[in-house]
């Protein structure tokens, strides 16, 4: 089971991820159980990603931002990846980029609300492996800073 950690709005929620099956997750709010029904099949990752990093915070969408997401060894460069599963809505860096910590990169759609996702590293962009209209899971890269 998956457990984050959501700030909408200045309420903060506790989602707990209990089963992913197809097109249908399980999961409980506050402790309230709901079946989702999403738009595609999602996979379920056998991988632990979620001792290397925090669960991700999210805030209000008017400037709000998403915990920067956790770097790789810096001799293999930072990948970006989405905290959460979402739509691309816009891509603000191009390879050969300078970038700087904490500037935002991409913003993505999720849970019906925008999301800044920023560098954890300064460095230059090597490579960018997702556009708009894009559709992420959690844990999917989409920048690669060197």
């Amino acid at each position: 089971m998956k457990s984050f950690k959501f700030k909408i709005n200045g309420t903060e929620y506790t989602v707990d991820i209990n089963e992913v099956e197809g097109q249908e997750i399980s999961l409980d709010v506050n402790g309230t159980p709901y079946k989702v029904s999403v738009d595609k099949e999602m996979k379920q990752q056998k991988q632990v990603v979620m001792q290397t990093r925090k669960a991700p915070q999210v805030a209000a969408a008017t400037g709000g931002t998403i915990q920067k997401a956790s770097a790789a060894p810096a001799t293999a460069g930072s990948k970006v990846t989405t905290p959460l599963p979402g739509t691309i809505l816009d891509v603000f860096v191009n390879v050969g980029d300078a970038v700087k910590t904490g500037q935002t990169v991409v913003l993505l759609e999720a849970m019906k609300m925008e999301n800044n996702i920023e560098a954890d590293v300064d460095g230059t962009v090597k490579e960018v492996k997702v556009r708009k209209g894009d559709s992420v899971l959690e844990g999917d890269v989409m920048v690669i800073i060197g």
